[in-house]
């Protein structure tokens, strides 16, 4: 039981010490994309803007699990505790 509140803590320290800054670096990214893709014919726009908007949206994500990581931690806890003694 210990070893998983170990893990546990460990996966969130990670996400709130790293996922921060990626999703920051994904939303910067996103923007780049996006502008560079007005400079593309027409035929080719809509690919890196369909790109520009995955790394957004996929940014945004990231950035949501981030703040909800520690609550994300504390329920999964308090579902292991009450899983673990039934088997």
């Amino acid at each position: 039981m210990a070893y998983v509140e170990g893990f546990l803590t460990n996966v969130a320290g990670t996400l709130k010490n790293v996922g921060g800054v990626l999703s920051l670096i994904l939303i910067i990214m996103a923007g780049i994309v996006y502008g560079m893709s007005m400079m593309q014919p027409a035929e080719s726009r809509g690919k890196w803007q369909t790109v520009a908007i995955g790394l957004f949206i996929g940014g945004a994500i990231m950035a949501a699990v981030v703040m909800a990581s520690a609550a994300i931690q504390e329920e999964s806890g308090k579902l292991l505790t009450f899983v673990l003694p039934l088997f």
